[in-house]
C-alpha cells in the first residue's frame, strides 16, 4: 500500500490496483471459509442437536436473511457517505457469531450464532465491493471476478475445515479458526487506510460530472428485474447443492460423512474456478454473453444429474458449478453499469438478494425434502437454469472493449471521491 501512497486519486483511478485486489480477495476468502463452517457442519449439528430438515432449513434462512436484508441499505448509506472503516466492522461481526457457534448447545442458540454470522456478511460485502471498483482501473469484470473468486474458494475452504477440524475435535474448535476473523480485522483496517489516503482530503477530489443511464427507466426497471430471475434461478439451485448435497451423496450412495464433506469441497471448488472466469470473459466478449450461455448452458447436466451414479454426479456438479459461478460477476457489472453511481446500493441489492433467495429456498427445499425426498429435490431443482431464456430480453449496453475512454474509467471512482468528502 505505501508503494501508492503518494499518487493522486486520479492516478489512481486509471491503473488496476492489483495489491487492494488481491487483499480484498484474501478478506473475502477469509469472511467466506468461517461462514461456511455453518453449513458444513449440519450433519455434526443435526446429530447432536436431534434436529430435522426443516430445522436444519430454518438455520440457513436465519443466516442468509440476516446477510441479505441489510446489504442493500449498508450499500445505499456508503454510496451517499462512504466509511472505509466500515470493512472491518463486518469481521467483527463474524468474530461474535464463531464464538457463539463453538459454544451453542441448542437450536436457538445456533440461530442466534447464524444471525451474528450473516449481519457481518451483511457489512463486509457492499462496502468491500466499492472499493473493488475504486481500484479496478477500468477493468470492472476483472475486478469483480478476482474478489468473488476469494469468496468462492472460502466457501470450498469450510468443509475441509469441518472435515478435518471440526469434525475430529468437536463443535468448540470453532473457537480456535475465530483467529482468522480477528487477522481479517486487522487487515481490513489498512484497506481502509488505503481508501482514506487515495480519496479523502487535500482537496484534490471534484465531484464526477453527473453520468446519465444509457437506456430510459422503465427499461432499466426491466433489466434488473430480469436480472433478478436470473439470480433466483442460479442461487436456488446453488442453495440445493450447498445445503443438502452432503444429504444427497450419504443417503442416494451410502458414503460417510467425511467423503460427502470432501465431494462438496470438489463443487465448491469448482465454483470458485467458475468465478474466476467470468469477470475477464465478459470484459472481452460483453457481459450479456456471459450471463446468457453461464446459466441456459448448465441445463442440460441439471437435468441429467439425479440419474447419475457416484462418479458421474461428481463429474456434473463440477460442470454445474463452473458454469452457473460465471454468471454472478458478470451480472454485478451489467447491473453496476445498468445504474451509475450507485455501486454500493447495486452491490449490496444483489449480494443481499442473492444471499437472501438462497436461504429462502434453503428453507423451501428442507420442507420439501421432509415430506417426499432428497431425491426429489434434485429433480424440480433440475428445471431452474431454463429461466436463463430470460437473458434474451437484456439490452445491451456495454460500450466497446478495447477503446474505452478513460473518462468512464474514472466516473466510477471520481463519484466515489466526492462523495468521501
Amino acid at each position: 500500500m505505501s508503494a501508492t501512497a503518494t499518487q493522486a486519486p486520479a492516478d489512481v483511478a486509471r491503473k488496476t490496483v492489483f495489491e487492494i485486489l488481491l487483499t480484498l480477495s484474501v478478506c473475502h476468502f477469509l469472511n467466506d471459509s468461517l461462514t461456511s463452517l455453518l453449513p458444513s457442519i449440519y450433519p455434526i449439528l443435526k446429530d447432536s442437536l436431534r434436529l430435522n430438515f426443516a430445522q436444519i432449513g430454518l438455520i440457513t434462512l436465519t443466516y442468509q436473511l440476516t446477510a441479505s436484508l441489510l446489504q442493500p441499505l449498508v450499500g445505499a448509506h456508503t454510496d451517499r457517505r462512504p466509511r472505509p472503516y466500515l470493512l472491518a466492522s463486518g469481521m467483527v461481526f463474524t468474530l461474535l457469531g464463531l464464538l457463539a457457534l463453538s459454544m451453542a448447545r441448542s437450536f436457538d442458540a445456533i440461530l442466534i450464532a447464524a444471525a451474528l454470522v450473516g449481519s457481518g456478511s451483511s457489512i463486509f460485502h457492499p462496502e468491500s465491493s466499492r472499493v473493488v471498483r475504486m481500484a479496478s482501473g477500468g477493468k470492472f469484470g476483472l475486478a469483480q471476478s478476482l474478489f468473488q473468486v476469494g469468496g468462492n474458494t472460502g466457501l470450498a475452504a469450510g468443509p475441509l475445515l469441518a472435515a478435518f477440524v471440526v469434525l475430529p475435535r468437536g463443535q468448540r474448535s470453532i473457537a480456535a479458526l475465530s483467529v482468522a476473523a480477528l487477522v481479517g480485522i486487522i487487515v481490513l483496517a489498512g484497506v481502509g487506510r488505503w481508501v482514506k489516503k487515495h480519496f479523502v482530503a487535500k482537496g484534490t477530489a471534484a465531484r464526477a460530472p453527473s453520468q446519465q443511464a444509457a437506456l430510459p427507466g422503465k427499461k432499466v426497471v426491466m433489466a434488473i428485474t430480469v436480472l433478478v430471475a436470473l439470480v433466483f434461478s442460479k442461487f436456488i439451485y446453488l442453495a440445493s447443492l450447498s445445503s443438502y448435497y452432503t444429504f444427497y451423496l450419504i443417503t442416494t450412495f451410502h458414503v460417510s460423512v467425511r467423503s460427502a464433506q470432501l465431494y462438496l469441497f470438489v463443487f465448491l471448488g469448482s465454483v470458485a474456478l467458475g468465478t474466476i472466469a467470468g469477470g475477464p470473459i465478459g470484459d472481452r466478449i460483453g457481459r450479456k454473453s456471459v450471463i446468457w450461455g453461464s446459466i441456459l448452458g448448465v441445463l442440460p447436466f441439471t437435468l441429467i444429474l439425479p440419474y447419475a451414479n457416484l462418479f458421474w454426479t461428481a463429474i456434473l456438479s463440477v460442470i454445474i458449478g463452473l458454469g452457473l459461478a460465471s454468471a454472478f460477476p458478470a451480472i454485478i457489472v451489467y447491473a453496476q453499469e445498468l445504474v451509475p453511481g450507485r455501486v454500493g446500493m447495486i452491490s449490496g441489492l444483489f449480494f443481499g438478494f442473492a444471499f437472501g433467495i438462497a436461504g429462502l429456498g434453503a428453507a423451501v427445499l428442507g420442507e420439501l425434502a421432509d415430506l417426499t425426498s432428497i431425491r426429489f429435490v434434485y429433480l424440480v431443482c433440475s428445471f431452474l437454469p431454463a429461466v436463463g431464456l430470460l437473458a434474451a430480453l437484456l439490452p445491451n449496453i456495454e460500450p466497446g472493449k478495447a477503446s474505452e475512454p478513460v473518462h468512464a474509467i474514472n466516473d466510477a471512482v471520481t463519484g466515489e471521491t466526492a462523495a468521501l468528502r
